[in-house]
């Protein structure tokens, strides 16, 4: 008897027990083709944290590499030349066709770049005109030239978002999100141009949040998006957004966002902290965030709260709570969670305190009803049957003489039932 319910334990042990995941080192031998005597590169973690080049085809070659240009049908890479300051440079641009959008790219970048005109033939000092508010002179400096890199980021580039990066690994995460860089010969950095242009969800109403009298917006699976509803409702400055990728080859963004003169520093640290020191090779939701980030994996209890409201999010935020919002998800993590959160309605702020309290009292008895009625039908029509009416008792006993099961068995069979039913309707 013992060896089977040991047996038994050991099952659900290995169904049921959380495991720590192994960790994998797979390497990837060198391979020649016949005639190469030069080995075929392997992009890395480490090829990754790569400065970027002055040579343009070194840069050229190794990001066609990287992306493995001949076999990816939607990796664009544009070569062309651009003139600064009466000189050509050999350059080209990289992005992701189909997450960017075309037109940015052609009216605000390529034709600036490849058109001559002005402002990329002009090859004089800069007269910088400067004026005193208080006896309106008017004072003109001559400068020198600024370099190549400024020249073209300050005169040639009308877009409204330019970064200068010097290293492969970032340069990569923002083109994989949907932006394009350009590389110019001779320059050891890339520009990172903000050209989004994917489809994405509108904003439509909660689907399982439902209420009557509040926001009918929900968010959805854009970060920015998902952001900005949260600076419309809450409306200050003191919002801080906190960027944290996560994931060694998602690379997902993640969003922390907090009230600077209201959360407390050590709750935001600690968020950071687990945040920054999540080691997984892929995030994906955040109910595998959530997973990731609490005290105890095996513990049943919901420690953080999971909405698809703006203004739910926004409530806590104003009260010192820390949300986190990643990326591809509609779903909004705000920790830390207590068992008042999981009784309370967006209802409940649009009625008078006397309706919300009632509906918080009706809320708590039915998760009392829910979690002690199958124990406590047990434990009386099996165990302590005098406490039950004698008509009710007959009516039971009548009802189960054609059952072939004991109580425990059919409580077991109606709640795998019920769960049947919820499965079946996702």
């Amino acid at each position: 008897m013992d060896s089977k319910s040991s047996k038994i334990k050991r099952i659900l042990s290995d169904i049921f027990a959380y495991q720590e995941t192994p960790n994998y080192d797979f390497t990837l031998e060198e391979t020649k083709h016949e005639g190469d005597d030069s080995p075929q590169v392997v992009p890395t973690n480490e090829t990754t944290n790569k400065q970027i080049f002055t040579d343009i085809d070194s840069n050229l070659k190794f990001v066609e590499t990287k992306y493995s240009k001949e076999i990816n049908s939607d990796i664009q890479i544009r070569e062309f030349s651009i003139t600064v300051k009466n000189k050509l440079y050999k350059s080209f641009l990289l992005y992701i066709d189909g997450m960017v959008d075309s037109d940015i790219i052609n009216n605000y970048i390529l034709k600036p770049l490849m058109l001559r005109n002005t402002a990329n033939t002009f090859d004089q000092d800069v007269d910088s005109v400067s004026t005193n508010s208080n006896t309106e002179n008017i004072t003109i400096k001559k400068q020198p030239p600024s370099n190549i890199s400024e020249y073209i980021s300050n005169c040639l580039l009308p877009q409204n978002s330019v970064k200068d990066i010097s290293n492969f690994k970032k340069l990569f995460a923002d083109i994989n999100s949907g932006n394009c860089a350009l590389f110019v010969d001779t320059l050891n950095i890339a520009f990172d141009i903000e050209v989004k242009g994917f489809k994405q969800r509108s904003i439509e109403s909660p689907k399982n949040e439902v209420v009557i009298r509040g926001s009918q917006e929900s968010f959805n699976e854009v970060i920015r998006t998902n952001t900005s509803l949260l600076r419309r409702v809450v409306n200050n400055e003191d919002l801080i957004i906190e960027n944290i990728s996560v994931g060694s080859l998602s690379n997902t963004s993640c969003a922390v966002c907090y009230m600077k003169s209201i959360a407390n520093d050590q709750l935001v640290k600690e968020v950071k902290y687990r945040l920054n020191n999540i080691e997984v090779d892929y995030l994906i939701s955040s109910g595998q965030l959530e997973q990731l980030i609490t005290d105890n994996s095996r513990f049943s209890l919901p420690q953080s709260v999971a909405t698809e409201r703006p203004d739910k999010v926004s409530h806590y935020l104003l009260e010192g709570r820390v949300a986190i919002i990643v990326n591809g998800s509609p779903y909004v993590l705000v920790v830390p969670g207590t068992f008042i959160d999981f009784l309370v309605s967006p209802e409940d702020k649009n009625l008078k305190f006397q309706y919300a309290n009632l509906s918080k009292i009706i809320r708590l008895i039915c998760l009392l009803i829910t979690l002690f009625t199958p124990g406590i039908y047990v434990a009386i029509a099996h165990y302590h049957q005098e406490l039950i009416p004698t008509e009710l008792l007959f009516a039971i006993v009548a009802s189960r003489v054609a059952v072939p099961f004991p109580i425990i068995a059919e409580i077991v069979v109606m709640e795998f039932s019920f769960e049947l039913i919820r499965e079946a309707r996702s």
